[in-house]
């Protein structure tokens, strides 16, 4: 599983990035974080933080805890 955090390096951004981390510690996931504009847009994302698992937006426009994070992993997995 790959996992991406859009972002444009923001506070809530950096928050988002660290509750991410924290809800796959210990798992076999790949984390990225995608602050790039234009990769951002063609993800179609107008509001960021987005989450994007294995190249699907989940979640945009609110910055998740660590549980919501691991609630949204269960599902697509």
């Amino acid at each position: 599983m790959v996992i991406k955090v859009l972002g444009t390096g923001c506070r809530n951004c950096a928050t988002f990035y660290e509750n991410v981390k924290k809800a796959i510690e210990g798992k076999d996931i790949q984390l990225e974080k995608v602050y790039d504009i234009e990769k951002i847009v063609a993800y179609g994302v107008l509001s960021v933080p987005a989450l994007v698992i294995d190249e699907k937006v989940v979640s945009y426009g609110k910055v998740l805890s660590p549980a919501e994070v691991l609630k949204i992993i269960e599902k697509v997995s």
